[in-house]
């Protein structure tokens, strides 16, 4: 057996490239997920409000840019467009620490920051979502999906364990230089990919107002990318709410240090890791339809544990309804990423992606505001019970759709499709 065989798709320079660029990319950004809140809640004593405000900043990049951006993006070559976006988001995250020193950091400026990170960050997954047919082929779809997840899921573990005594040893501020240094390695490797998409044909007369109707259109007309994507939108809506007070429930009510925090949110990343080795295998014992809803119907209520838990050892047990909620919801994205993918043309990719993250992430920034006023409100806890019980309805546009009796992928092609496969040359 030769060695392309045995590494399948790791096997190929370019796509070894791309997996050690969306490593540190990751990397950063798990790190950005615990020193960022931690620099407001811990360094400049945020109150519940400010802290939901800056998790909404953090996402109303989807609100602001997300249907637009799709539209440029399917215009651009897609890698071009990744490598400029990491390197303009490290230049981003370095001014906090460069801010922090100067003595002129406030949950403004981090508001700020957050939200210019966002922006970039939705033409980089746009980019991201649709370069990725034209790197491995769209037979080969299933098996890059499931790889790039599973190293995600790494850094899910790792981002969070080496952020969580890089916050207490030198402080949160700090900490986001290592982010910044992810960010822009990650560009510099998707620099060095050689193979290039085909340019996109220009459009004779570029209507922007058309070609975002166009892609909302094939969408929303379409039951199961419609479905995967109002799921995705009521889970998020919730599951941010739900983030938004754990910090401050962790922090202020069980009272763990940063390195505890990091020790939980690790074991998030231990679930999600596990859900991308199993992802595939779990795939076709039960089928790519069905695994899309019954993944969060099994593991979405376990989150309830977190608001019952007390200091102590309950607090640990709960972390694996934390763990099962995020191998749930990997195993979940693996499956539904290939359907969306499959169903849609190459010159819509961009518009489908853009489409499914503004209407999927749209209510992100909401979840985090009504996160803040929930917990400012009524206290983390019941906000905690309040996530846990939106994040297990979401499952219901799926069970109501043709997925609840799909049991496999359809095996036609998706027009428009010109790729050749991964292997070949």
């Amino acid at each position: 057996m030769s060695k392309t065989s045995r590494l399948g798709l790791l096997g190929d320079r370019d796509f070894g490239r791309l997996f050690a660029a969306t490593a540190l990319g990751q990397l950063g950004d798990r790190i950005i997920f615990l020193a960022l809140p931690l620099v407001a809640v811990v360094a400049l004593n945020a109150d519940e409000f400010q802290v939901g405000l800056l998790a909404a900043m953090t996402t109303a990049g989807s609100l602001l840019v997300g249907l637009p951006a799709g539209a440029w993006v399917d215009r651009m070559r897609k890698r071009s467009v990744m490598i400029s976006t990491d390197l303009v988001r490290a230049l981003v995250l370095m001014t906090i620490p460069v801010a922090w020193w100067a003595g002129f950091l406030t949950v403004w400026w981090l508001c700020t920051v957050a939200l210019v990170h966002g922006v970039l960050t939705v033409f980089f997954d746009v980019a991201y979502v649709s370069y990725l047919p034209h790197l491995v082929g769209r037979d080969n779809l299933m098996e890059g999906n499931s790889k790039l997840s599973t190293v995600r899921s790494v850094t899910s573990i790792s981002g969070p364990t080496v952020a969580g005594p890089l916050v207490g040893l030198i402080g949160a501020p700090a900490t986001l230089l290592v982010s910044s240094a992810g960010m822009a390695v990650s560009g510099l490797l998707a620099f060095t990919i050689r193979r290039h998409e085909p340019k996109p044909e220009p459009s004779e007369h570029p209507q922007l107002a058309r070609e975002i109707k166009e892609g909302f259109t094939f969408v929303v007309k379409n039951p199961i990318l419609r479905a995967i994507m109002l799921g995705d939108a009521i889970f998020n809506l919730f599951l941010v709410m739900y983030q938004t007070m754990l910090l401050i429930f962790l922090e202020r009510q069980i009272g763990l240090q940063p390195f505890g925090i990091g020790l939980i949110l690790s074991g998030m990343g231990c679930g999600a890791l596990l859900g991308a080795l199993m992802a595939t295998t779990v795939s076709k014992w039960i089928g790519q339809g069905t695994v899309i809803w019954l993944a969060a119907l099994v593991t979405c209520p376990l989150t309830a544990l977190m608001p019952l838990a007390r200091p102590g050892w309950s607090v640990y047990a709960a972390a694996i309804g934390l763990a099962a909620l995020s191998l749930g919801g990997v195993i979940r994205v693996v499956a539904q990423s290939g359907f969306q993918q499959e169903m849609t043309p190459d010159r819509l990719l961009g518009r489908m992606s853009a489409t499914t993250r503004f209407v999927s992430w749209g209510g992100i920034p909401v979840g985090g505001l009504l996160g803040g006023v929930s917990g400012s409100a009524f206290g983390a806890t019941t906000t905690l019970w309040i996530g846990a019980a939106g994040m297990t309805l979401s499952v219901l546009p799926n069970l109501l759709s043709p997925l609840r009796t799909m049991h496999r992928l359809p095996t036609e092609k998706a027009p428009g499709f010109a790729g050749r496969d991964f292997m070949d040359g």
